[in-house]
């Protein structure tokens, strides 16, 4: 979704201007995309951790 054409209930200013600061706090919050880098270090040592345990298993 995007907030391009959202109007803010606090200011009645479009959200993508951010003038309040609930039109800031929303824009931001619609805008986080993607996976934090902590999820992603902790995926990979868990992958790196049953890879370790895998291997100690089979030989």
């Amino acid at each position: 979704m995007s907030c391009e054409r959202l109007v803010c209930a606090q200011c009645a200013h479009p959200v993508i201007e951010g003038r309040c600061a609930l039109c800031r706090a929303n824009r931001e919050r619609m805008h986080q995309h993607g996976i934090s880098p902590t999820l992603i270090l902790i995926a990979l040592l868990t992958l790196l951790f049953l890879a370790l345990a895998l291997q100690h298993l089979v030989g």
